[in-house]
């Protein structure tokens, strides 16, 4: 909690109702990056008294792991202590980044190994399990669920007036790292002019990010926005001629899917999931990771913008709320059912 980037979290309530769901925030000891090997075993010890107390109580069926690490192995730790069996869902950096970790990779397929069924966002990130020897017969392609109620096209002129920009805009919604290269859309937009960058979130390389559009003279053109409310996302992405993520590794990225729900084509690097969000020319394009590409897909989206209904059409029935949750919900009973 000394840290900035989790200070906020220690404000949250350790227990509230919402929307008629009791929640529980247990706390766990967490040594900003160079503990993340030690996570699993932190994040177990601090949710077993509760989960020990749910069992006995008869309240416990199935453990949902929503990311693979650190969540993976603490479940697998809980489950195993509790005779309660787990599921795990990958989405991304938790399958390109952190099996390649001191200390991680044996954790993760352990847990897979004994997990009573596995999630992945995307045909291409379970495809990647796979490759690390997890079951296939395990694995099933979860993806994301979008609340078509919030994320839908909205009036793109107001949308601008409401965060204060006009002419053609370019936004990136995502933590400001290195996997996400916000670096290259910023080099890209001397060959853009005219066209205002908007950033959505914080992250370490912020300072770097500020500095290089110092360099190339677009410092003012460029607006970093910090951490934006999920309830502000939808009026952001109407605001966006373009939403242009060019991310070293995406499993299926909330991001992309929530930008085209608003009816904002998107620009993103071949990574993972990207075939299967773009599955037509109104949707966006898929581009090689360099400035050149990211600005002459730009100009080709912006030369003859796509109606937004248009836009949002292209996801189908496949990121439908209420199918993911029907979904989430078979897949539980049927491991709970199992065990």
């Amino acid at each position: 909690s000394l840290h900035p980037r989790y200070r906020g979290l220690r404000a949250l309530p350790t227990k509230e109702q919402w929307h008629g769901v009791t929640v529980l925030r247990p706390r766990f000891t967490l040594i900003p990056g160079i503990g993340g090997r030690m996570n699993p075993a932190m994040i177990a010890r601090a949710i077993r008294p509760i989960a020990k107390q749910l069992r006995d109580a008869g309240r416990l069926d199935v453990i949902d792991a929503q990311f693979f690490f650190p969540d993976g192995p603490a479940a697998m730790r809980l489950g195993r202590k509790l005779g309660v069996p787990w599921s795990i869902k990958a989405r991304g950096a938790d399958i390109s980044y952190w099996p390649h970790q001191p200390g991680c990779g044996k954790p993760i397929t352990d847990a897979a190994q004994d997990a009573g069924g596995l999630l992945a966002v995307s045909e291409a990130l379970r495809a990647d399990m796979i490759a690390l020897g997890m079951d296939a017969a395990k694995i099933s392609v979860h993806y994301t669920g979008l609340d078509r109620d919030r994320f839908t096209p909205r009036d793109r002129a107001s949308s601008k007036a409401h965060w204060a920009v006009d002419g053609p805009v370019i936004a990136t919604v995502g933590a400001l790292i290195p996997r996400k290269s916000q670096a290259l859309v910023i080099q890209a937009l001397p060959d853009l002019p005219g066209v205002t960058y908007l950033l959505a979130g914080k992250g370490d390389s912020e300072a770097e990010y500020r500095q290089l559009a110092e360099q190339l003279k677009v410092a003012d053109r460029v607006r970093f926005l910090g951490s934006v409310l999920h309830d502000d996302l939808p009026s952001l992405y109407a605001a966006a001629d373009v939403m242009v993520l060019p991310s070293i590794s995406e499993g299926l990225a909330n991001a992309w899917v929530e930008a085209i729900g608003c009816g904002t084509p998107i620009i993103i690097s071949d990574a993972q999931g990207a075939s299967e969000i773009i599955r037509a020319s109104a949707a966006g394009r898929i581009v090689a990771r360099n400035p050149e590409a990211i600005a002459d897909a730009v100009r080709d989206l912006l030369s003859v913008p796509t109606p937004q209904a248009d836009v949002a059409a292209t996801l189908g029935d496949r990121f439908d709320w209420d199918r993911n949750g029907r979904e989430l919900a078979e897949h539980l009973r049927r491991i709970a059912d199992q065990h």
